[in-house]
Parts: structure tokens; sequence; C-alpha cells
């Protein structure tokens, strides 16, 4: 029942750049990116009970790995971008082997404290990073072949990245689906309503924790592996903690634990903020008293309150 919704979202996003709008086609490629970023963030959150509060660092791993590849060893994007989640992913490997050993509030501050410290070196590592300039003017993929195509081969080269970012993005959310659907997507859903419980009849707990923390770092590497192209650059307020509670914004505000909810969650803030921003220059606080507001009235999200209303409106009368 889910295919042809889901495929007519696809199409829809695919059809953003014929709108002739840069400014659509701009909105919608960093909804793409928050969404695919927030998903990863939902892996461990919303299914497996961790509440990751350093989860940019992943995400900045991969701009970074991404940026050097392509702009300063001059690899091609076909390289550079799956690198971004493979590397994103041996860190959080390294990362989460002592993250995984602590609970609750205290495997949240750990979290915190290796963010903190990747964020340090992108910022004073000057030689590699750029240091607190970042690295600016990060190029395009080479898409070329993309202008012999039917269709889009008028198009900028924004809206043939625009395309890849969807494309990339899709397959994404299809792998998460998948792996939240398995055996071992209902094994982490079994560790968040009773860890106890599951360590006692054989399940290596910290094991699946640990599996589903490295996942959760590499989805995040290859969303900064887009983002920073996207930026045209890359810089250390990507691996800060404010982009760790943007993230973790958009998934409690689209629900965590559906699966959809943080991509909901991601479109929602981002269009709050675009508006808010053109009104008022107080746009933090409205923007603070909206939200707040907006988990009061739907606990279980955005996607939790659809869910509500739909099955409202499908009872018989």
């Amino acid at each position: 029942m889910r295919a042809p919704w889901e495929l007519a979202l696809l199409a829809a996003a695919l059809l953003v750049p014929a709108l002739g709008s840069r400014f659509y086609t701009f909105l919608a490629n960093d909804v793409l990116i928050w969404a695919l970023f927030a998903t990863s963030l939902n892996l461990l959150v919303g299914y497996t009970g961790l509440v990751s509060f350093g989860h940019a660092a992943y995400f900045g791993i991969g701009a970074y790995t991404t940026g050097l590849l392509m702009k300063k060893l001059s690899l091609p994007f076909l390289i550079a971008f799956p690198a971004a989640g493979v590397l994103a992913g041996g860190f959080a490997l390294l990362f989460g082997f002592f993250c995984v050993r602590l609970t609750r509030i205290y495997f949240a501050m750990l979290t915190l404290a290796f963010a903190q410290i990747v964020w340090a070196i992108c910022f004073k590592w000057n030689e590699v990073t750029g240091g607190e300039q970042g690295m600016p003017e990060i190029p395009y993929p080479s898409l070329d072949w993309m202008g012999r195509l039917p269709l889009v081969g008028g198009l900028r080269t924004s809206d043939h990245f625009y395309l890849v970012t969807v494309v990339l993005v899709a397959l994404c959310l299809w792998v998460l689906r998948r792996v939240v659907g398995s055996p071992f997507g209902r094994m982490l859903t079994t560790i968040r309503e009773n860890a106890e419980r599951a360590e006692f009849i054989g399940v290596n707990v910290r094991r699946y924790e640990l599996a589903a923390f490295v996942l959760a770092g590499a989805f995040a590497g290859l969303a900064g592996g887009l983002f920073g192209i996207f930026n045209r650059g890359v810089f250390p307020d990507f691996a800060y903690w404010t982009k760790s509670s943007e993230v973790l914004i958009m998934t409690l505000l689209g629900g965590m634990g559906t699966f959809y909810g943080p991509a909901l969650g991601a479109l929602a803030l981002i269009l709050l903020n675009q508006q808010i921003v053109s009104y008022t220059e107080y746009w933090p606080f409205v923007l603070g008293t909206i939200l707040i507001v907006l988990l009061f009235v739907f606990p279980g999200g955005l996607a939790g309150a659809a869910g509500t209303a739909l099955r409202w409106l499908r009872r018989p009368a």
C-alpha cells in the first residue's frame, strides 16, 4: 500500500526543477539532505532508544571527506560520496565502542564530547580542513552526461545536482527502510522497549547498539557529503553541537520511531524557519515558541498526528 504514494513523492521531487525557480529547487535540495540526516538519527533515537547529542560529528566528517577528496585530490564524486559514508561509519565504530558501554544521559553526554573533539579538530587543523575559514568552493560533480539526456539536458548544473540528490537520498531511505523492517530492526525495537529483558534472553545488546550507531553514522556521513557540495563549501559548524540539536528537533517534531516522521520534521522546520525569518528579526524566539507549542500539542510528532487524523477519517460513521 505504501509504494504508490512513495513513488508519487519521488516523481514530484524529480519534477521540482521543471517549475523553473532556483529558490524552490534550493529549498527542496535542503529538505532532502536534512531528511536523510534526521532519518539516520532516528535509527538511534526512535528505534534503538539511544539519544545522541553528537550526531553532527558524522555529518561533518562526511562533508569534509567529500570536500577534501573532490577539491584537494580531484577525485570523482563516485569515489568521494561513498567514502564519506565509509569514513563517518569508521569514526562511529571507534566512538561507539566507548559510547554504548554507557546508558541514558551518560551515553548522550559522551556522544556530545566526541562530537566536540571532531569540531575542535575541524576548527584548528588549518593545513587540512582550512580551520575557521573552512573549505569554500567545493566543486559540483561532473554531470556533463546529464546534458545529453532528454528533458533534463537544458537544466542548470545546480538542477542536475539536485536530481542526483533526489535519487541518492531515495536509495538511502530505501536501504534504511529495509534495515528497520528487517529482523535486525525489530531487535533494535525490542532493545528500546526493554534492554534488560533482551539481554536476559541472550541478545548481545551492546553489539546491536554499536551496529545501529555505525549505520546511523554512515548515513549521516552520506548526508554531510551531499550537503558540502550543495552548500558549495564545508565549514567547522557542520560538526558543531547546534547541528546536532537541529536534527534532534526535526526528529522529535516529525515523530521519532516513525520512519518518515523525521523527514516530515525536516520539511516543517525548514519551512517554518524560511517563513519566520522573512517576517521578523526575532525569529529565534518566534520559532522556539512555535516548536514548543507543536511538541506539546502533538507529543507523537507530526507523523503521529497525521496517522491519528487518517484513522479518525476512516472510522465508519
